[in-house]
Parts: structure tokens; sequence; C-alpha cells
């Protein structure tokens, strides 16, 4: 199933999304709902950012072929970091090239978990009752300043507009830790992987935070990205005002955002 959130006019509402329309939902959907058989064409309705999530807790070098790329020792466990809640945006909204630091951002395509319930202190094999569905996005990073200026990531990972999400939560995508997973800049492949790449898998991410952190509804786990980030590539490549960054991942969809400069 795959829960959207939209808007009409000026109304945003929960929905479920349908080939060529969305059923309202009645309800919350971390909690108890219902569809309403109320239809909204999708030409009629504009997709927002899935959730806006209370927390972002993401993951760096999680796959096997980005540490390589990176020069980094595989993590002997997860290598946690926030995100700002006011980075995220929604399909087809813009990712923003800071005044401050515009000309090294990076795109990084990655498998999102959205927490459908109070978690804390699960276990692996409790894991997936706590999480809702999945989407799409991309950790867009700061490369200057995560890497050369900071010394840390906190300013290179949160600035506004660096988490797009989307399209909708797909709650049943098949196997989570086995999805074709890939990131299209102006329609040229860069990455292009699978999952199964992970080296911690869905179930033990969302085990491993919530030993430190109570995760809450709506928050999202950012998993990881494959190989292929801009910054590894020779020379690199970063966006650019007029790009288009296209995140797709089987059985949720594609996430595309344009690049635009911060005004």
């Amino acid at each position: 199933m795959r829960i959207a959130r939209i808007k009409t006019g000026e109304v945003v509402a929960y929905a479920v999304a349908e080939d060529n329309a969305y059923e309202l939902i009645e309800g919350d959907i971390f909690g108890s709902w219902k569809t309403t058989h109320l239809k909204v064409a999708q030409s009629q309705a504009k997709l927002l950012a899935p959730v806006y999530p209370p927390q972002i807790v993401a993951i760096g070098l999680n796959y096997r072929g980005h540490a390589a790329e990176s020069g980094m020792a595989i993590p002997e466990a997860p290598l946690l970091f926030i995100k700002t809640c006011s980075a995220v945006v929604g399909p087809d909204q813009p990712i923003l090239l800071p005044k401050m630091a515009p000309d090294e951002v990076d795109y990084e395509c990655e498998l999102v978990i959205v927490i459908g319930k109070h978690a804390k202190n699960v276990s692996k094999e409790q894991a997936p009752e706590y999480i809702l569905g999945y989407t799409c996005g991309n950790d867009v990073s700061a490369r200057d300043c995560q890497l050369r200026y900071d010394k840390q990531w906190a300013r290179g990972k949160c600035f506004d507009t660096f988490a797009p999400i989307g399209p909708w939560i797909e709650t049943e995508p098949g196997d989570p830790d086995n999805l074709d997973i890939s990131l299209k800049l102006n329609g040229e492949t860069m990455q292009s992987s699978n999952t199964s790449d992970l080296v911690f898998s869905c179930a033990e991410l969302v085990s491993y935070i919530s030993q430190c952190m109570t995760l809450v509804p709506g928050s999202i786990i950012m998993s990881g990205t494959p190989a292929g980030v801009g910054f590894t590539r020779k020379p690199p490549v970063f966006l650019r005002e007029g790009d288009t960054v296209t995140v797709e991942i089987q059985g949720i969809g594609q996430l595309a955002n344009p690049v635009a400069k911060e005004k």
C-alpha cells in the first residue's frame, strides 16, 4: 500500500495512492485509520513529503561499495548522524545550493525507513513491527563543509532542502534488504546498486538506534547510500543550478528534485 501526503488547494491530507487517484484517509496513519472512498484525481493534487519527521537519523558508510570508494573501513557498528527537520522537502521541490556553500553539493540516494510506533530497546527480530513502511530519500551533502572545513558533519548535512523524501510511504515494497536502488543526474545513471549491499540491515538499524534513543512515530532513518557519489569521482561531480536528481527504488517509486540556487 502506498500512503501519500497530498495538498489540494489549502487542504493537506493523507491518502492511499492508486493508479490515477488518491483515496483520502480518515484517522491517524500512525494509529487507527480507514479510507473514506472520497477520491482526488492525481492531476488535482500536489505530492508533499510523505511525513514531516520529528527525528531524522542517518547512517554513514552503510554500503560496502560506498565504504570502498570512500577509502574507509567497513564500520563495526552503525555510524549515526542527525539531520535537521528543516532539511526536509518533498517531490519536485528544489534542492537549494546554499549561499554559504554552493560549490560542492553532492547527492546520495537512500532507502528511508519510516517508523510507525514508539520503539525503545527493540530486538532485531521485533524491529519490523515498528516500521510503517519505506520511501525514497536523498541525503544531500555539502562536502566542503562536511569533509574539509568543519571536521564533523552537522552543517554539511543540514542545510535547508538537504533531505528530499518521497513520493509516498510504501508499506510492502518486498524485502527491504534486497531492492534495486539508483540515482540519475539529468538522466545519466550515477548510482546503481541493491540494498543487499547494506552493511547493517533495516531491522538491525531500527534495533541499534532504539538502544540509543526512543524512535517516535513519523521519524525516519536514512539507511545509507551506495557507491557512485559525486565527491569520489574523478573529476568530482557536484550539483549545479538547473540539474534534476532522480532517486528510484524498486517497489517504491521515483523521487525527482530540481536544483536551484538559494536566493
